[in-house]
């Protein structure tokens, strides 16, 4: 096994994970949810949630990836053999995400393609927002699989090539690109904030985004939301932090690079909202904030757009430059997650990782077809809905069984606080967090999300117009597939999994960098490229 590169920097490694944490979700669900649930008593209740969970999962991800140069597969395995099934759900979970996620990515490249068009639609709302559903020819619902509208193919071509593009060296490629990709939106972002500030109506913006209504705390809503928005920024559970984690230098430290990774997060969700908030506050339109991240970038905003000024080349100049900056935004998360499976995969069997990224590549892309015709819209959403509301949830309760019950979590503790000197994380926190806390949190909002869906019968998104039929497949039959990928995978390569030599966690220790990668992960009589 061949594992490209080490991160260059301590910079680049943090670039790198704050570019896969600051995605999409930042941009427009973070606002939304901001909106819905009280402005600042969301923030505090997500302020509360990265502590208490957010932060350790980070760490403890981190650090496992570092201490035996791996992805998930061979970072749980290390832990206890009994970890393979949860480290295959988190794997094949990250797959089915990515398969859709490069859509949504071909979707703002769409649009950041077809700004020009704002310059035709001043003051046309109705235009503006039916502009993106027009160019990807949806149904809204899952009757629409005859149509295959030619742009979304072709954005979506480009999309995949674009992710290769960045991930085609590992580490090395990675840390190229994420010097661009993350300052890149952030300088747009700020831009964009500032213009907002000069526009009416600041104050009432302002004062909705920030001023907490103490009483929507006593909501278990904003509490399920919040804690869930934690847990998808900071892109745990989704085996990308043990990959990344994996290229870290032996110095690296984890607890306070953790740290500066969550409040970077956390910075570019509240400039995201600044900007969302200050832009629809100027023409009037605070009170149409969605917490669905489709309604608001494709619909809302554009709407927002044309109503800017009464200039249409302006308006789509800013048009423009909103999508380049999600088109940075989603670029990071979608090889990120790419990356995670890849690392994970090929530091587990001791396979070329360009041949696997390659492979995952093509087998995703081909997969994501089904999100590029008439009814992709409505799929996509019912594909989301299951990995990210029953399987992610789930999976990150296992992963904490895992770690602190079949395993010492002090141990992995000991890997955090490895360089750290002024600043250690507390061991009350760390291991309270991963043994009690977060299990019985994710525990309850699991339990939560499945007695919503059964009150629905079993059918997300009916009201919609979704069938039955379309949640089967792509709900309860991806979710079947995700959680039980060890059992499929055992059946599957049950032969080369007995090839595969897993040092445990101590031996680990009395490892030299050298021996703790190929040799040591399949039989030398065995190994293959």
């Amino acid at each position: 096994m061949e594992q490209q590169g080490r991160w260059s920097s301590r910079l680049t490694f943090i670039l790198a994970a704050v570019g896969s944490a600051v995605g999409l979700g930042n941009a427009w669900r973070f606002p939304g949810l901001m909106a819905v649930h009280g402005g600042g008593a969301f923030l505090f209740a997500y302020v509360i949630a990265i502590l208490v969970m957010g932060i350790p999962l980070l760490m403890m991800e981190i650090a496992i990836g570092r201490k035996v140069h791996g992805g998930a597969l061979r970072g749980l395995a290390s832990l206890n053999k009994k970890n393979k099934p949860v480290a295959w759900a988190a794997t094949a979970n990250a797959f089915v995400i990515v398969t859709y996620y490069a859509i949504v990515f071909a979707w703002v490249l769409l649009m950041a393609g077809n700004s020009f068009r704002f310059a035709g639609m001043t003051g046309d709302t109705e235009a503006a927002g039916s502009l993106f559903f027009e160019l990807i020819e949806t149904t809204g619902d899952t009757s629409g699989w005859s149509q295959w509208p030619v742009m979304v193919i072709v954005f979506g071509v480009l999309a995949w090539g674009l992710i290769y593009f960045c991930i085609r060296d590992g580490a090395n490629s990675v840390g190229k690109v994420v010097k661009y990709t993350v300052f890149g939106p952030i300088v747009l972002m700020i831009v964009m904030a500032i213009k907002g500030f000069t526009m009416p109506n600041t104050g009432a913006a302002m004062s909705k985004l920030f001023i907490p209504d103490w009483n929507a705390l006593a909501d278990s809503g904003l509490w399920i939301d919040a804690i869930g928005q934690v847990f998808y920024s900071l892109s745990v559970v989704m085996a990308i932090m043990f990959a990344y984690g994996s290229y870290l230098d032996e110095k690296a430290n984890i607890a306070v690079d953790a740290v500066v990774i969550a409040v970077s997060d956390l910075f570019c969700s509240i400039l995201s909202s600044l900007v969302m908030y200050t832009t629809m506050g100027g023409v009037g339109m605070l009170d149409d904030m969605s917490t669905s991240g489709v309604a608001t970038a494709f619909k809302i905003f554009p709407q927002t757009i044309v109503l800017l000024t009464n200039s249409g080349v302006f308006n789509a100049i800013f048009g423009f430059i909103f999508y380049l900056c999600l088109v940075t935004l989603a670029i990071d998360s979608a090889f990120s997650i790419i990356e995670g499976v890849s690392v994970s995969l090929s530091t587990y069997f001791g396979w070329k990782q360009k041949k696997v990224t390659i492979t995952i590549c093509v087998v995703a892309a081909i997969i994501s077809l089904i999100y590029m015709n008439g009814a992709g819209l409505a799929v996509l959403d019912i594909v989301d809905h299951y990995t990210n509301q029953i399987n992610m949830i789930l999976i990150g309760v296992l992963e904490c069984v895992a770690v602190a019950w079949l395993f010492d979590s002090k141990k992995i503790l000991t890997e955090v606080n490895k360089n750290t000197k002024k600043f250690k994380a507390p061991k009350w926190w760390f291991v309270t967090s991963l043994k009690f806390v977060t299990p019985i949190l994710l525990g309850i909002l699991f339990l939560y999300n499945m007695y919503a869906l059964i009150m629905t019968g079993g059918v997300y998104g009916a009201d919609d117009g979704y069938s039955l039929w379309a949640n089967i497949v792509f709900g309860w039959g991806f979710s079947i597939l995700v959680l039980g990928s060890g059992v499929i995978a055992g059946l599957i390569i049950r032969g080369r999994d007995k090839k595969v030599v897993i040092p445990s966690w101590d031996e680990l220790d009395s490892m030299t960098d050298e021996e703790r990668n190929a040799p040591t992960l399949v039989k030398k009589s065995e190994a293959t490229e």
